[in-house]
């Protein structure tokens, strides 16, 4: 998937890492206990959701007033939200969502893939920002940005109704079990 981002970019593709002999320490897994069901979260996200949307949204703006001094400091901004965002939906949305939903292989399948996705997506944006991250746009530059643009914001877009659609239904405290 990160390819095809790539490609859409208008970027080839990233060397494959090289594997180092150095050990891995893998932490333990945090206890489902340890994890509390917040009934404002998904709020929360979709808030950050409207305000991605709107910071997005105004970035293009910009562009098509020709504004491109503008445009770095915005994308960082957007980049900085967005990691916030995914912060937070990593560590207690799919945390929580992942234990309360062990058992269920189907759900558990569709929040991983949604996060692995979701990651990739992550990179990409990362990379369209490093890439605006100039002194000027000439006009070919300007063409590029406006053609990259579109295509992450299609991504988002995209992704953002499926989350709200698909995966922020599956949000829901969790039931006691009667063997607890």
């Amino acid at each position: 998937m990160l390819g095809v981002f790539r490609r859409l970019l208008g970027q080839t593709p990233a060397p494959k890492p090289q594997s180092s002999p150095r050990a891995t320490v893998t932490l333990p897994a945090r206890p489902a206990r340890d994890i509390a069901y917040d009934p404002e979260l998904v709020d929360s996200l979709q808030r950050d959701h409207a305000e991605l949307v709107n910071l997005f949204g105004s970035i293009g703006r910009q562009a098509e007033i020709g504004a491109f001094e503008q445009i770095p400091a915005a994308l960082v901004s957007f980049k900085t939200l967005l990691e916030g965002h995914l912060i937070a939906e990593n560590v207690r949305f799919y945390n929580y969502v992942e234990n309360s939903l062990r058992g269920d292989s189907l759900n558990s399948e569709l929040i991983r893939s949604f996060r692995r996705e979701m990651n990739t997506i992550a990179r990409g944006v990362v990379d369209f920002v490093k890439k605006y991250q100039l002194a000027t746009f000439d006009v070919a530059t300007r063409d590029a940005f406006l053609g990259d643009y579109r295509a992450v914001g299609a991504l988002l877009t995209q992704r953002i109704e499926r989350e709200e659609n698909s995966l922020y239904p599956l949000y829901q405290p969790m039931r006691e079990s009667a063997f607890s």
